[in-house]
């Protein structure tokens, strides 16, 4: 019977809370936040009869995935608590959705730890007079994702790190946008800035220092200007394409970088174009030339795939290996791109609590008018030389989606979580692969052909009114390949 705020909790039911709590601290700490958040919120000790401890979960889609990951290290939690529990079941009980006088506060009981905040201005000025973006503290070249596209631009910056004004001075990395130039620059100005703190380090674009410049000119403090950047240890500049046609600001660069350079200070450079291409002045062209040029190229399928299982873990969400996969095949342009694909993803989860599928990814995507062709035709990950799909694969995605175990799509249960998906695993095994009557009833449970004809007719008939069913088929045939 469902409790209320009004109904009266046993010393037994507080029992059962408190375990759940002393349980659930226990397996907090060897879990991302947004798993665990995510998988036990809303659950409960439903009781405990003859060594058993009956855990009651909201809803029937988070039942598989309990039953694959947290079911042995559940039991194993909860028996340094209590020795006579000798099992962990599971029950669906819809009423502990949202119920808190039934369920723990996971927010309440574990709260997240206090990150230290990022200054909120993004500009500061150093000692020197200096003004200088600030360094962004995630942008390390220790979480920078290394792939064939960036090998050599990555290796270069390490070098520089260790060992600043070295041989790799000037270093000029060039690509596209949202490539990881700049977090590059940055990660190489924060591992410079960890080996030597003392260091003065500047970050700017061409953009701003063409601003410095413009402004020393009308109040008459170039001289001033110039002392100034010819005391910093590393100057690291952002976009020098943008310095064309301003030939003043050029003149000006082009004393400081000789300043610099003849002191053993050393320049870090950007640019979306290799220097023989720009249009700068010639003397400029050949000072960049001079030192160390890498490319920053786009990213391939695997960098690709370890950027957003990178990127996932920093979000805390944890998303579904196949998901990262189809985002990862089906987004190619640049780093950005993929990070924007995720971060909507993390907010549909965030404001919806939905988690991410390649569904809901392919629907972004379509929105986003990121790869139509794709969310039309191709939604169900896959390249052209995969495999098609078995009926083996058809139980596993019918088992995921539906959060039911394969050994209950088999089994005899007629509860409705399970029969239904039993029935749309039929029919796309008839439909779609042409299994025989028999063979399917064969595979579920040596069943009579004829169950299996019935089955697979009630979801041919159930299409043409319940349009969630036809939604259900429609996404899982999509991811199978199917069709």
């Amino acid at each position: 019977m469902s409790a209320s705020s009004s109904t009266p909790i046993t010393s037994r039911q507080e029992e059962d809370l408190q375990l759940w709590i002393d349980t659930l601290k226990k397996l907090e700490s060897s879990l991302q936040r947004s798993e665990f958040i995510t998988w036990f919120r809303d659950t409960a000790v439903l009781g405990r009869d003859e060594g058993k401890i009956i855990i009651g979960l909201p809803l029937p889609m988070v039942m598989n995935w309990h039953l694959e990951r947290y079911q042995v290290p559940t039991l194993e939690a909860v028996k340094e608590l209590d020795s006579s529990i000798k099992q962990v079941v599971y029950k669906v009980d819809g009423s502990l959705k949202d119920n808190k006088d039934r369920t723990v506060d996971l927010l309440a009981h574990f709260p997240e730890a206090k990150k230290r905040k990022v200054p909120g201005k993004q500009e500061v000025r150093m000692a020197e007079g200096i003004v200088s973006k600030i360094l962004n503290p995630r942008y390390m070249l220790e979480n920078f994702i290394v792939g064939s596209n960036n090998r050599l631009a990555q290796a270069a910056c390490s070098a520089v790190a260790v060992t600043p004004g070295g041989k790799y001075n000037p270093l000029f990395l060039y690509g596209g946008v949202g490539l990881g130039k700049t977090h590059l620059l940055q990660g190489t100005g924060n591992a410079i800035l960890q080996k030597n703190p003392r260091a003065t380090v500047v970050y700017t674009t061409s953009e701003d220092f063409t601003n410095q410049v413009v402004e020393a000119i009308r109040m008459q403090k170039m001289d001033q200007l110039r002392k100034r950047y010819r005391q910093v240890d590393v100057l690291i500049i952002d976009d020098i394409q943008f310095l064309a046609n301003k030939e003043r600001t050029q003149e000006e660069f082009f004393h400081t970088f000789n300043a610099l350079y003849e002191a053993g200070k050393q320049v870090i450079i950007s640019s979306d174009r290799p220097p023989d291409e720009l249009q700068l002045e010639d003397r400029l062209v050949s000072r960049f030339e001079r030192g160390m040029i890498a490319d920053v190229s786009v990213p391939d399928y695997e960098t690709r795939l370890a950027i957003l299982q990178e990127k996932s873990k920093e979000y805390e969400l944890f998303i579904d290996m196949q998901v990262l996969q189809f985002i990862a095949e089906h987004t190619t342009k640049n780093v950005r791109e993929l990070e924007g694909i995720l971060m909507q993803a993390v907010a549909q989860y965030e404001l919806e609590q939905r988690m991410p599928t390649i569904k809901s990814i392919a629907e972004i995507m379509s929105k986003l008018n990121k790869d139509p062709h794709v969310v039309e035709e191709d939604v169900g990950f896959e390249t052209k030389d995969q495999k098609r799909a078995t009926f083996q694969d058809v139980m596993e995605s019918v088992s995921r989606y539906y959060s039911v175990s394969i050994d209950d799509l088999i089994g005899k249960s007629r509860v409705r979580e399970v029969l239904i998906p039993r029935q749309v695993a039929m029919f796309i095994g008839k439909k779609f692969l042409n299994i025989s009557f028999v063979r399917l009833g064969e595979s579920f449970g040596n069943r009579d052909h004829t169950t299996v004809m019935n089955s697979v007719g009630k979801i041919d008939k159930t299409l043409n009114s319940d349009s969630n069913v036809l939604r259900e088929i429609h996404a899982l045939t999509s991811e199978l390949g199917l069709r």
